[in-house]
C-alpha cells in the first residue's frame, strides 16, 4: 500500500507524529512518503500518488491547517493526533492513543492487526538543519525531539490531552527513548526535547531515561516539559537532571489568578509558581512559562497581573510573546464544558463559541505579536509603564509560537494548496 503522511506543526519539531508510524508502516512493508508542511511545500502529486493519506494533528494548530487539505484530497484520508477528533467531518478519525496502531489497522483494513516496536523513521523527513534549534551562548545548535512517554496523569479542564488519554500514560521503553535519540545525534542533534505532556508522570521512569541519556549522550543537552505540581513535589530531582544535562524546562503556569487556576484544576498557586522558579533556578536551569491569559473569567487586572509577574520573576527573556495573546479553547469534550456556558461550535475555531469584554484587547494583542511585537510592546498595549529592557540571553529553541494559539497568516499560506 502507498501512504502518505502529512504534518502541519509540531512546534518547530521534525515531526515524531509521523516518524513514529511511518516506521510501523514501513517495518510492515508498505511504501511511505511523509511531507511536513512547517518547512516543505504541499505537493498534490504526492497526495496522487498515494492509496491512502493521513495527516498528524497533535495539536490545536495542527488540526486548522490540516482541515482544509483534508477536505479536498480524493480517496481514503484520515487524520490521527490528539484532534483527529475535530476533524471527523473532513476525514476518518482514527483512535488518538496510539496512532501506529491505529494507522496500521486502517491501512491494511484488518481492525485486529498486531503492531511491533519500530524505530522512528525519521530519514523521511527534512534534517534537523530544516527546524528550531536550541539558541544558547550567541549560537543556534541543531535540536531533535524525542518522548519518553504519551498521556498524562492529570486531568487539567482547560487541556486537550486528557480528553483523550482520561489520567493515564503510556510509557516508551528506555531503550528506544536511547534509540530515537541516537539517529537524531547521527543527523547533528546537540539538544533533544522530550515532547512529553509532563515529563514526571511517570518520575522513576522519567529519572531512569535522564540517567541513561546522560550515560550515552555525555555532551547533549536537552529540555522537558513539568506541570508547577511537579517541580515542586519532585524537588529532590532537579541537581539529578540538571547533571544529566536539563537546560529548561516549559511548565503551565497559565494564570496568576489563583480562582482562575483552581476552575481549571491546576493544583497550584501563583505562590507556587514562584516557588517553581526558585527550585529550578538553584539548580541552574529555567523556566519557560506558559500563559493562558484570557478566559471567560479574565479582567484586564488579571491579564496586567501576569506581564507583572514576569517582569519581576526575570522572566522577560524566557517566554515568547504569543503567550501573552492566548485564548481558552474549548475543543469537543473539553472538561471545562460542565463549568461554564459556552455558545454553538464553531468548525473553523475548532472550539466552542465564547466571548468576554477582552476580545478586542486579545485581538489586538494577537495581532501585535504576530507582527513581531515583544514583551515591551505588549506593556505598552496594555498601558503598563516599561519596564528596564533585558539583556540576558536564556537557552531557548528558535520556534517562538504555541500549540494552542490560532495559525499565523503565514502557517495558513504553507497549507495552501492554491498559493
Amino acid at each position: 500500500m502507498k501512504v502518505l503522511l502529512v504534518s502541519t506543526y509540531e512546534l518547530g519539531h521534525q515531526p515524531l507524529g509521523v516518524a513514529h508510524p511511518a516506521g510501523a508502516l514501513a517495518a510492515r512493508g508498505h511504501d511511505v512518503r511523509a511531507l511536513d508542511l512547517a518547512v516543505e511545500p504541499w505537493d498534490p502529486a504526492v497526495a496522487g500518488w498515494a492509496d491512502r493519506v493521513a495527516f498528524s494533528v497533535p495539536m490545536h494548530t495542527a488540526a486548522r491547517l490540516a482541515r482544509d487539505l483534508a477536505g479536498r484530497i480524493d480517496g481514503p484520508v484520515a487524520c490521527y493526533g490528539l484532534y483527529a477528533a475535530m476533524c471527523s467531518d473532513v476525514a476518518t478519525a482514527l483512535d488518538d492513543r496510539d496512532a501506529r496502531t491505529a494507522l496500521v489497522r486502517w491501512v491494511e483494513d484488518d481492525p485486529g492487526a498486531v503492531v511491533a516496536p519500530a524505530l522512528p523513521a525519521r530519514d523521511l523527513l527534512p534534517g534537523l538543519n530544516e527546524y528550531a534549534g536550541l539558541v544558547i551562548d550567541g549560537t543556534t545548535r541543531l535540536a531533535g525531539a524525542t518522548e519518553a512517554s504519551a498521556g498524562c496523569v492529570h486531568r487539567c479542564r482547560h487541556c486537550p490531552v486528557p480528553v483523550v488519554f482520561d489520567g493515564r500514560i503510556r510509557i516508551t521503553a528506555v531503550d528506544a527513548v536511547l534509540a530515537d535519540v541516537a539517529q537524531q545525534v547521527d543527523q547533528g542533534a546537540r539538544h533533544i526535547t522530550f515532547v512529553d505532556p509532563d515529563f514526571l508522570n511517570g518520575p522513576h521512569h522519567a529519572r531512569r531515561v535522564a540517567r541513561a541519556f546522560h550515560a550515552a549522550f555525555p555532551d547533549i543537552t536537552f529540555d522537558c516539559t513539568v506541570k508547577v505540581e511537579h517541580v515542586l513535589a519532585h524537588a529532590d530531582a532537579w541537581a539529578e537532571l540538571a547533571d544529566a544535562g536539563c537546560l529548561f524546562v516549559v511548565s503551565a503556569f497559565e494564570s496568576v489568578n489563583d480562582t482562575i487556576l483552581d476552575r481549571l484544576d491546576k493544583h497550584h498557586t501563583a505562590a507556587d509558581a514562584s516557588r517553581a522558579v526558585e527550585v529550578l533556578r538553584a539548580q541552574g536551569i529555567e523556566v519557560r512559562p506558559s500563559w493562558l491569559p484570557f478566559t471567560p473569567w479574565s479582567t484586564v487586572d488579571d491579564i496586567c497581573d501576569i506581564v507583572e509577574f514576569v517582569a519581576a520573576h526575570d522572566l522577560v527573556p524566557n517566554v515568547d510573546p504569543v503567550q501573552y495573546s492566548i485564548r481558552l479553547l474549548l475543543p469537543r469534550g473539553s472538561l471545562l464544558l460542565g463549568h461554564l456556558d459556552p455558545l454553538a461550535w464553531d468548525p473553523e475555531r475548532l472550539s466552542y463559541r465564547w466571548t468576554s469584554p477582552l476580545d478586542p484587547l486579545q485581538h489586538r494583542i494577537a495581532e501585535l505579536v504576530e507582527r513581531g511585537g515583544d514583551y515591551a510592546a505588549v506593556r505598552e498595549c496594555l498601558g503598563l509603564a516599561p519596564v528596564p529592557r533585558s539583556e540576558a540571553e536564556r537557552p531557548h529553541l528558535s520556534e517562538p509560537w504555541f500549540c494552542c494559539a490560532e495559525p499565523t497568516g503565514a502557517q495558513l499560506a504553507l497549507a495552501d494548496p492554491d498559493r
